[in-house]
């Protein structure tokens, strides 16, 4: 996700600007950009990187315009670059605009418009509105008219706010799937992406309806409906959050509000992921041919991250049929593993800059192995060091307990492993459209889990004031549960073990008496049918079973004292879906058990020494 941020009024706009791209900079800090009316054109300024190298740039034009708009950002199509930095200019030089979404036919438009005469100066998708905005203004002279005209030939989402120094003093916005708010102020009319970016001028905003449009003038702001005809008044909010709740987003804490920002995060890191029908991963630098040769891969993490590579390991070789080993970044570097030019490294780091993790990357760098980084964190040592990298597009993750992160190397990991697959033979390429479909498809069964979570909050009450508790499973179901273990130690200080459920009677069972706690990940998989025996086993010696099960599944709740059901997936994509629950789970238990969620005692967010 990107940030947004527009004004216009009776105050220099380049300092409101950079303002607010410095608070919305945890949504994307690869490069930033602004322009401003001033003198009868548009000043554009553009920086790779994070909104403090924009403000050094802009500091000595002497800008006093009182209308721009600005934009900080995460890549989705072309790299990290200042020419690809919003925001986009038309080839007249007369429109520019911010954009956060994407526009899934951007490729058919530019071919169109090139084909018209449009000159291209960028790789991005967002350009393309910036041309259509130009040819339609030419007919009708109407900055509105033009921007409702031009968002008509998109498919996709997107939020907008355009300025023409053709109609000074006006901004449009514009959005469909992609949030976008606004509000007005003694001093002038003001558009953001994120209400932490107005809450300074304003305490009333309007949150821009789906497909709607508003005019941003001095003066005041118009509403419009869907195609941008009827004027409408809209309801207005107002926010009474501090500053610090504000960048919670109203959130009783860190943790829960990156927890719901889940769905954004697996639409974001899938976005523009799929071209013609083939995966486009083109950070990766190797050729179809060159991933075809390679014979084994190991993926290196730490912590949350080795969950996530264990995650990988079951798809890399279910689906490409390659050895995938999982290891510990800080043991991986003190061995002498098998390492061939043919071997992939994928190293796993939301911070980037994890010690271990990059001290292991660098040996086998030495060892003659292509690296792989998986991050969050764009210009990160991990990023610089790899020879590809996947950015999760998870943006500032600040709750140590990562949540929204995982799942974005979880969908990270899963499109390497497609990407494995096609390039082995392995799947044919309707069987990779449909998956990726289907992996697209988690976002919204996310925000289904997310939006009734009432039997996650009794299952904790109930587990409360347990001394340990065992996490289940099999296959899939196993891997979930390490990590289902690690976020209940993490933030509630209640011990928890994870093992495979065939596991239990070689020496867990014995920790099992009446009331002890054991959460089983028992969705709908293969191996179903031995979980439920294994889940009667704990249940035969006093066990409170709280089971994660498939909707539908009614016998389940013959084993178990609390249900917590998830839609159904298939069992590839079912440590997307299963470890939600998990997560509320966990951070329910420390609710009730006083505990910091945010920041819990003894851990760091990114360990950057051994």
């Amino acid at each position: 996700m990107c940030g947004i941020v527009g004004y216009t009024g009776s105050r220099p706009v380049k300092d409101i600007l950079i303002e607010g791209l410095t608070r919305l900079e945890y949504r994307g800090y690869d490069s930033a950009g602004i322009a401003v009316e001033q003198d009868g054109r548009l000043q554009v300024v553009h920086a790779r990187g994070k909104v403090s190298g924009l403000a050094q740039l802009v500091a000595p034009l002497g800008l006093t315009g009182t209308c721009g708009i600005g934009h900080t950002r995460w890549a989705t199509h072309g790299r990290p670059s200042e020419a690809n930095a919003h925001p986009h200019v038309s080839c007249d030089g007369h429109v520019a605009v911010v954009h956060n979404g994407i526009i899934e036919n951007f490729a058919e438009l530019r071919e169109e418009l090139e084909g018209r005469g449009h000159t291209f100066t960028s790789e991005t998708d967002t350009e393309v509105i910036a041309h259509l905005v130009e040819e339609a203004f030419r007919t009708n002279r109407d900055l509105l008219q033009a921007v409702r005209e031009a968002v008509e030939r998109l498919i996709g989402a997107y939020a907008l706010a355009v300025v023409s120094d053709q109609e000074p003093g006006t901004i449009i916005a514009a959005r469909k799937d992609s949030p976008l708010v606004v509000g007005m102020a003694e001093d002038g009319a003001y558009v953001a992406s994120d209400i932490i970016a107005l809450i300074d001028a304003t305490r009333d905003v309007v949150v821009l309806g789906d497909g709607d449009f508003a005019k941003l003038t001095p003066a005041g702001i118009t509403y419009y409906k869907v195609r941008g005809e009827e004027v409408y008044e809209p309801q207005t909010t107002h926010i009474d959050w501090d500053v610090d709740v504000a960048e919670k987003g109203g959130y009783p804490d860190f943790m829960l509000k990156e927890i719901h920002e889940q769905p954004r995060v697996i639409r974001d890191t899938l976005a523009g992921r799929l071209v013609d029908g083939h995966l486009a991963i083109d950070e990766l630098d190797l050729s179809p041919e060159e991933l075809n040769l390679i014979d084994r891969v190991y993926v290196i993490a730490c912590g949350t991250s080795y969950h996530a590579g264990l995650i990988a390991k079951n798809l890399i070789e279910g689906w490409a049929r390659i050895p995938c080993e999982v290891e510990v970044a800080s043991e991986f570097r003190y061995r002498n593993p098998i390492i061939t030019p043919s071997t992939l490294v994928v190293a796993v780091s939301q911070s980037g800059e994890t010690a271990d993790t990059l001290a292991a990357v660098r040996d086998a760098r030495v060892k003659g192995a292509k690296v792989f980084g998986i991050t969050n964190v764009v210009g990160s040592p991990l990023a610089r060091e790899s020879d590809g990298v996947i950015y999760t597009k998870a943006n500032k993750e600040i709750a140590v307990a990562s949540t929204k992160s995982f799942l974005g190397q979880v969908v990270s990991l899963t499109l390497l492993a497609l990407l494995l697959a096609q390039a082995k033979g392995k799947l044919k390429t309707n069987q990779v459209r449909l998956l990726f479909h289907e992996l697209a498809d988690t976002a919204e069964q996310v925000e289904h889990i997310l939006a009734d979570t009432t039997a996650i909050d009794e299952a904790a009450r109930a587990c409360k004031d347990a001394k340990s508790a065992l996490f289940v499973g099999r296959g899939m179901g196993a891997a979930i549960s390490y990590e289902g273990a690690l976020k209940l130690k993490e933030i509630s200080y209640l011990h928890a073990e994870a093992y495979p459920a065939g596991e239990m009677k070689h020496g867990p069972i014995a920790l099992i008496d009446e009331g002890f706690p054991v959460i089983a990940v028992a969705t709908k998989s293969p191996v179903y049918d031995k979980l439920v025996s294994n889940i009667q086993e704990a249940k035969a010696r006093g066990a409170m079973v709280v089971a994660v099960a498939t909707e539908g599944d009614e016998d389940i709740r013959a084993h178990a004292d609390h249900v917590i059901y998830i839609p159904k997936v298939r069992d590839a994509f079912s440590a997307i879906t299963a470890s939600v629950p998990l997560q509320l789970f966990a951070r329910a238990i420390a609710v009730e058990r006083n505990c910091d969620v945010d920041q819990p005692r003894n851990l760091a967010k990114s360990v950057t020494v051994e």
